[in-house]
């Protein structure tokens, strides 16, 4: 998993417990990105300890419990670099909740339609003003600068989607209204079908010598 890698890059620097190590990340990847749960840290260094990438050593504190801080092995560090020798990809698929919604009110009318897109563009040149924003407050650090790019990026497509929707919002409502009208219809004739398979099950069982 990506974060579990990142943690082993993280952890690449140098021993370290885990507020440290979501410090150490939110300092690299910046805002927009999301806060770490600290509770997800502990969750990620315990899998990589019981998988022999990390170890784990208690350091005594005068005033609090004794702190438990994580150290990278040689398993670990191969595993990083496996990691890093492979393109990044995306799996599962894509999705998206715009597609969704979008297939809801295409199947209520065209004004329904256009009303979701229309509010989904106010909402991402909401969010492209305020990432643009952000990119200039994080200009002189690289890699937020990069994240924010990628955000910016996915963005501005995310409108193209948009601006292509609302040009076949007519196409889109035609659609969802005649694959429903099949879905109903051929979920009527499997009805059918299996209604009439059990009468001739019946009318054989019926028939038999044995019954």
């Amino acid at each position: 998993m990506p974060l579990q890698h990142a943690v082993l890059a993280l952890l690449g620097d140098g021993p370290a417990h885990g507020y440290q190590i979501r410090a150490a990340f939110e300092e690299a990847v910046g805002p927009q990105w999301g806060g770490l749960n600290i509770g997800h840290v502990y969750q990620i260094l315990d899998r990589l300890a019981r998988d022999g990438l990390v170890t784990s050593t208690l350091v005594p504190q005068s005033s609090r419990p004794d702190r438990k801080v994580y150290q990278l092995t040689d398993t670990g560090r191969a595993e990083l670099e496996s990691w890093l020798g492979e393109p990044a990809e995306h799996t599962g698929g894509y999705r998206d909740d715009l597609v969704l919604k979008l297939m809801a009110a295409a199947r209520g009318s065209e004004q329904a339609l256009l009303g979701v897109l229309s509010r989904q563009r106010h909402h991402e040149l909401t969010r492209l003003k305020a990432l643009n924003a952000l990119a200039r407050e994080h200009r002189d650090a690289p890699l937020v600068a990069l994240l924010l790019d990628a955000a910016i990026l996915h963005t501005r497509a995310d409108l193209e989607l948009v601006d292509r929707a609302e040009q076949r919002a007519a196409q889109l409502v035609r659609q969802a209204s005649g694959t429903s009208r099949a879905a109903i219809q051929g979920t009527g004739r499997a009805d059918e079908a299996t209604a009439t398979r059990q009468s001739i099950a019946d009318e054989v069982v019926w028939r038999s010598p044995s019954a």
